[in-house]
């Protein structure tokens, strides 16, 4: 697996911006940021598992994109608004076809199974998930019902895995999705970009982190 940090804290805003600017041709025209009553914040697999170093499943970017979701994170909380973090956790027996992708298991026994200490989940849902997908076989739905959540903003890792997997099934749920071109990031630039790409022709509308905070605090005003 060919891991480059194409993020990092001195180049992730040029970066990020560079890739909005390739997806224009893709986005959708007409209200494209999310409403702080309607909207809700998923943080997918912050953990250890893949912020760690010393883990054989380390994201190089991961790190770069702390702050901005710390940011986010901050804002849905100081307006009361929805925040859910998922856990990835595997057995054997859940596992599925990921057990025969990977030679290791999120196990949740594991240390590194932990949501890093870096976010702040005491205002958060915790829902724990074992596939890519942050709906299947999980009470998110019901969970985003039950609070009126209309649109969802993706952030976490892995973007061309769960991230996307999750934005596709938010979509064929009826939910508005909106992606953070910087509030994510995956093995490599190029599983980056390909996900930014397909998602912006059809399922989601990309966005800054800066943007995303915006729109709440316009909403709020």
């Amino acid at each position: 697996m060919h891991k480059v940090p194409y993020y990092t804290s001195e180049t992730i805003g040029r970066a990020a911006g560079e890739f909005l600017d390739a997806l224009q041709i893709n986005r959708l025209q007409g209200e494209t940021s999310p409403s702080l009553e309607r909207s809700a914040l998923l943080v997918l697999d912050m953990q250890d598992y893949f912020l760690s170093e010393s883990s054989h499943a380390y994201v190089p970017s991961a790190p770069a994109i702390i702050p901005g979701i710390q940011a986010m994170v901050k804002a849905y909380y100081r307006h009361q608004r929805p925040v859910v973090f998922t856990r990835h956790l595997n057995t054997p027996h859940n596992a599925g076809q990921m057990g025969h992708w990977w030679r290791d298991l999120v196990r949740p026994d594991s240390p590194l199974s932990q949501i890093s200490e870096a976010l702040d989940t005491s205002q958060g849902a915790i829902i724990e998930k074992h596939q890519y997908d942050a709906f299947y076989e999980t009470p998110l739905q019901e969970l985003l019902d039950e609070k009126g959540v209309t649109e969802v903003v993706i952030s976490g890792v892995m973007t061309h895995l769960c991230c996307e997997t999750s934005a596709r099934s938010a979509f064929m749920r009826g939910f508005k999705v909106f992606f953070s071109v910087d509030g994510t990031a995956t093995y490599n630039q190029g599983y980056h970009q390909a996900s930014l790409l397909n998602l912006s022709h059809g399922f989601a509308t990309a966005l800054l982190v800066q943007d995303i905070l915006q729109s709440l605090s316009e909403h709020a005003a």
